[in-house]
């Protein structure tokens, strides 16, 4: 369904794995992939399995080798003349007794706010676009409120991960703001 939210003659390429981190990612030979393509623009988005605990082989230190990695694939992306654009981890739905998000994190994991504040700090001392996704799917989680957001996973129970449905939201707030953080892509949007 992804090409549904541009027009135009545009290609995409989705070569994101679930379970990768930045480090991962990068590791299994995935980003060389990435740049093989020759894109011009490159949608980044990491933060969920950083977050995960220090003896997880994925698992990145949000002020260290996280921040790290991503100045990594800002610089890589540029080499090849790509525009990469940073997107923050989505917000793990979980919710207190009066419907707000707490933060949430695996066992021994680590706070994933923290990965969202050190991409954009990243970002911002690279010059790079960002997509605060974390705060836009915080923001519609509990405008929805827990059941509804709960009705969005993939499987129940799971906080993390998403069905179509709640795969179309998280896109349609990428979208909203990809005309601000890029306006070269306006033309090829769909104003959703």
């Amino acid at each position: 369904f992804q090409l549904q939210f541009v027009s135009g003659s545009v290609s995409q390429t989705n070569l994101a794995v679930p379970g990768r981190s930045t480090k991962t990612f990068m590791s299994e030979g995935r980003w060389e992939q990435a740049l093989s393509e020759n894109p011009d623009f490159i949608l980044i988005q990491f933060g969920h399995n950083d977050s995960h605990a220090p003896d997880k082989p994925e698992a990145t230190d949000a002020k260290a080798d996280y921040r790290q990695y991503l100045r990594r694939y800002i610089r890589e992306a540029r080499a090849i003349d790509a525009t990469p654009i940073l997107i923050t981890p989505m917000v793990r739905r979980a919710f207190d007794a009066t419907n707000r998000i707490v933060e949430s994190m695996s066992p021994r994991g680590r706070p994933l706010e923290t990965y969202a504040r050190a991409m954009k700090d990243v970002a911002g001392q690279e010059n790079v676009s960002v997509i605060d996704l974390y705060a836009s799917s915080r923001a519609l989680a509990e405008k929805i409120g827990a059941q509804a957001s709960a009705d969005l996973a993939s499987t129940a129970g799971d906080i993390t991960h998403f069905n179509e449905d709640g795969a179309r939201s998280m896109v349609k707030l990428v979208i909203a703001e990809l005309f601000d953080a890029e306006p070269r892509l306006a033309q090829f949007l769909v104003q959703l």
